[in-house]
């Protein structure tokens, strides 16, 4: 029997789904290399770590592709000032990345259990400027101003309060809408205070648990 390459599974992940998908800053990809995403991933799905596909997490959860992780990553273009507030930690794997390049991490997480699994992972690989906050932030989440504001689960609708929280001209990204099409949305707040939304690429993924939803037509 041969023994699974970790190295060339990297190398050809980020090779041949990554760079196709435009992503092409060196920052980023060293991050793919240096940030092991095997480690955050669960035990039964390690061998398709880096598979293009969602890995799950639970009934409500799933890890994102690695193509959409990088390439969200890159469309942040995080500095080390940043302050960041991701809501659903998941698996910890894109604390980690985001942790990697931001000076602040605060991330939110619905299920208990993978808040427990997500602090462990984060700790043991001593992400210090991130920390896991069990709680609901699929509107939100306390009273803090962030630069970045992430959410790794779908929202039919973007609450209000994410914009509330944002600095002056910070960034929120989300995948917005229903399915089966929805789109990946990068939103900048203008000088003027405006927000200005680029529609990224077209996915769809899993909504938050309690994501807002539109109001709809009564008779």
């Amino acid at each position: 029997m041969v023994a699974f390459d970790t190295e060339k599974a990297r190398f050809n992940m980020v090779e041949q789904q990554i760079r196709p998908w435009d992503v092409l800053d060196e920052r980023v990809l060293d991050l793919l290399f240096n940030v092991r995403r095997e480690e955050f991933v669960p035990r039964e799905y390690r061998a398709l770590a880096f598979a293009d596909l969602e890995i799950p997490l639970s009934p409500n959860a799933r890890m994102w592709t690695p193509k959409m992780e990088a390439r969200v990553l890159q469309e942040l273009r995080l500095s080390s000032n940043d302050r960041v507030l991701e809501i659903g930690t998941g698996s910890g794997y894109f604390t980690a990345l985001l942790a990697s390049q931001a000076g602040e991490v605060e991330t939110v997480e619905f299920d208990p259990r993978l808040a427990t699994e997500a602090r462990a992972r984060l700790a043991r690989h001593q992400y210090r400027n991130a920390r896991v906050i069990e709680g609901d932030g699929a509107r939100g989440y306390g009273d803090g101003t962030y630069d970045v504001i992430v959410l790794t689960g779908s929202t039919p609708v973007l609450p209000e309060r994410f914009f509330e929280q944002l600095k002056p001209e910070g960034r929120v990204f989300a995948v917005v809408g229903d399915p089966p099409v929805m789109e990946a949305r990068l939103i900048r707040q203008t000088p003027s205070g405006a927000p200005a939304a680029t529609n990224l690429f077209e996915t769809a993924i899993a909504p938050l648990v309690n994501a807002a939803a539109p109001p709809r037509f009564q008779f």
